[in-house]
């Protein structure tokens, strides 16, 4: 894996959707292997093992707060505990799963005609999950960081990580940010792509409720 080397580096205030207010001392670099504009986050002042979180980019969820995923609420939640313990947010430009933006729309498409999140990626030539995590180590390794706590349910990013030489000590679960609207993409996480989700039923499934 060839050395990625910190470009730039400035304070940027943050104010997301609800209010939520942090300060990020935000990252961008040279040298990633696929040319593309990924940034890292760096918030909280935790001196020990930082907590990291891979957040592949969702223009619908992140800006839009589309409810087909829980993207956006995941960038939320991580935001806010990055910064009470302190770690990088690294923001990756993944769009889909790794398929780009147009090609995840038309995946939303075949999803309405019964087709799961990662079938719809197959049955457009795309890989069920076609995100390679090599940026991110080298981003890690440029900020000095050789040994994280992850902060992710996907086990293939731990995985990943672990096998471009940076350790994961520990993986940290995040929330379940469910909705009737992302009932079965979330069921598609954990029975495909075997994310550690707690889907146990809650007051909208029972009957009657």
């Amino acid at each position: 894996m060839s050395p990625a080397t910190v470009r730039t580096r400035l304070d940027v205030p943050l104010r997301l959707s609800d209010g939520f207010v942090a300060t990020a001392q935000v990252f961008t670099f040279d040298g990633l292997v696929d040319g593309g504009e990924h940034l890292a986050l760096r918030l909280g002042d935790g001196t020990g093992t930082p907590l990291v979180r891979l957040h592949s980019e969702c223009l619908t969820g992140d800006v839009f707060g589309s409810q087909r995923c829980d993207c956006g609420p995941q960038l939320r939640e991580a935001v806010e505990r990055i910064g009470d313990r302190g770690g990088y947010l690294l923001y990756l430009r993944q769009e889909g799963r790794g398929i780009g933006l147009y090609a995840k729309l038309d995946a939303y498409a075949l999803q309405d005609t019964g087709l799961d999140t990662y079938d719809a990626n197959l049955a457009l030539g795309y890989g069920a999950d076609q995100r390679d995590y090599t940026v991110a180590a080298q981003m890690l390794n440029a900020l000095g960081e050789t040994q994280v706590d992850l902060l992710s349910n996907n086990p293939d990013k731990a995985v990943q990580l672990d096998r471009l030489g940076v350790t994961v000590a520990t993986r940290v679960p995040t929330g379940v940010h469910r909705s009737p609207a992302n009932e079965r993409y979330l069921a598609a996480k954990a029975h495909r792509g075997l994310h550690t989700l707690d889907l146990a039923p809650f007051p909208l499934d029972r009957p009657g409720a």
